[in-house]
């Protein structure tokens, strides 16, 4: 499972992005893959799927898709040094979330500089600064507004989160149990 998805049992506190990495002995990237396509492939199997090469990314059903509906990425990779196969993999937001809300964070970023020089030029010049001053009030409170509804984005995906997690240490174990 994952690696303290929560901690103090609350679902406010769910990591951003939990990352996990396993070791798997005596199983070969081919076996694992094909575990993957082999479940994904059954007609009881909700979820949507893309593999490229050695990743998998797998995404929550249509009709259960919202906004904030996580995506497991999954990079599978040999380790001949010791002869296992690394599992390692990304629990989190879809990548559009997140370019959005870095895009969010970075325009108010550039705002909040460009109000401030305004503000000092016309603090400098005693001229009326008071909506620069408003601006420099407003943007930092954006901005936490912004963080407080990532949070609630994540209360809402965190069942759907532990859904692929479990989907996944299904398919692992099975796969595990079969050597």
């Amino acid at each position: 499972m994952l690696k303290k998805p929560i901690h103090g049992e609350k679902k406010n506190r769910v990591l951003l992005k939990p990352r996990f990495k396993m070791e798997l002995d005596n199983t070969s990237v081919e076996e694992i893959l094909k575990a993957f396509k082999d479940n994904l492939a059954k007609d009881e199997c909700k979820y949507c799927s893309k593999i490229a090469d050695n990743h998998i990314f797998l995404d929550i059903p249509e009709e259960d898709n919202h906004f904030w509906s996580p995506q497991l990425q999954v990079e599978i990779e040999e380790d001949k040094n010791k002869n296992k196969t690394i599992v390692k993999g990304i629990l989190g937001p879809k990548p559009q979330i997140w370019t959005m809300f870095m895009f969010f964070h970075f325009i108010i970023a550039i705002l909040f500089v460009v109000f401030f020089v305004w503000f000092y030029t016309n603090w400098s010049l005693n001229k009326d600064y008071y909506f620069q001053e408003m601006m420099l009030i407003v943007l930092p409170l954006l901005s936490v507004l912004l963080y407080f509804f990532g949070q609630s984005g994540k209360r809402f995906a965190y069942n759907q989160m532990l859904e692929l997690d479990q989907f996944l240490h299904k398919i692992i174990h099975k796969k595990d149990h079969q050597q």
